[in-house]
């Protein structure tokens, strides 16, 4: 599980300022894919706090193979807006993770900052404390 203990304020204020200034864009094309939807509507996937997608209950291959078309999706996007922002990676993901959790709606699967797996309720998700 990715943590951010270590990075401290500084980072805390670097996710806040690429929250401001660049937003976060999901890649479109996973949240149109009806296999995408159908996996996280039945819980099978849930949003990770690293901004990835994670498999929550047993893998199986067509899974494995969306949650890594999806992964490698995100991590371009990422990247390329990392660096469009003077950004690491991981610094733009964990904000991407921030938001994308923040997004669920009730009965979605979320990774809490423990690293355990939560579903949705009514109430706001928990995320870590370096969140925007």
């Amino acid at each position: 599980m990715t943590t951010l203990r270590h990075f401290g304020l500084a980072s805390a204020a670097a996710l806040a300022a690429i929250v401001a200034v660049t937003g976060f864009v999901a890649p479109a094309q996973a949240q149109r894919d009806p296999a995408y939807a159908a996996a996280r509507a039945s819980g099978a996937i849930g949003e990770k706090t690293d901004g990835y997608i994670g498999i929550v209950g047993t893998a199986t291959p067509e899974l494995q193979r969306l949650v890594n078309d999806i992964n490698n999706r995100r991590r371009t996007v990422y990247t390329d807006k990392a660096n469009e922002n003077e950004a690491t990676v991981e610094q733009y993901a964990i904000t991407a993770g921030c938001q994308a959790i923040a997004r669920t709606v009730p009965g979605e699967k979320y990774q809490a900052p423990d690293g355990s797996w939560k579903t949705r309720t009514d109430a706001p998700p928990e995320r870590m404390t370096i969140c925007p």
